[in-house]
């Protein structure tokens, strides 16, 4: 099967307390543009992110979460000098720390740093049909002119509400040459 292939860039995903303490109590994220997953949106806000070795800034993504999550990548996470290991979203115990910094205020984030495991959002339909189930590794192809890669361990995540597509980040693209919405092919 064929699957459209979206880039994640880097981003931070927050929880209603930390929204308030980085904009201002009573503050409402901005929504900016459209993410096909989950009803997401990148946000107009931006946060810089500081780690020991600089800073960044970086968009928020709505809606809030009960825990703050920053994603970023692996090129992203060694600019800063912070220690973000691989990780499946949500899962966030021993991952990274940062400071976060908004306009009105600042977050030690003790842990919630990673680097997203690529994964392949999945119907229910779609993983009967394919016969996979959840949490299982696929391998992703992509054909490229110079730089064809198969992406091997891309996890499935399956629910109701997804739309399939497959994610990876900015540096596993960059790697593959491959821009939004290129088509992929799921290897079993």
């Amino acid at each position: 099967m064929h699957v459209t292939i979206e880039i994640s860039p880097h981003h931070v995903h927050l929880c209603q307390e930390h929204l308030e303490l980085l904009f201002g109590y009573g503050y409402t994220l901005t929504p900016r543009k459209a993410l096909p997953q989950f009803s997401q949106a990148v946000c107009a806000e931006q946060l810089t992110v500081i780690g020991p070795r600089g800073s960044m800034s970086i968009p928020v993504v709505a809606p809030l979460r009960e825990r703050t999550q920053v994603e970023l990548a692996m090129s992203d996470a060694a600019a800063l000098g912070i220690r973000a290991p691989i990780r499946v979203g949500g899962d966030l115990a021993g991952s990274g720390s940062c400071m976060l910094v908004g306009p009105c205020g600042e977050v030690e984030l003790e842990e919630g740093v990673i680097v997203a495991k690529r994964h392949l959002h999945l119907t229910p339909e779609d993983a009967a049909d394919l016969g996979i189930q959840p949490g299982q590794t696929v391998r992703v192809a992509v054909r490229t002119e110079d730089r064809s890669l198969v992406f091997g361990d891309v996890v499935a995540r399956v629910a109701p509400d997804s739309v399939t597509c497959c994610h990876l980040d900015t540096d596993e693209a960059n790697a593959a040459g491959i821009t939004d919405d290129w088509e992929g092919k799921i290897l079993l």
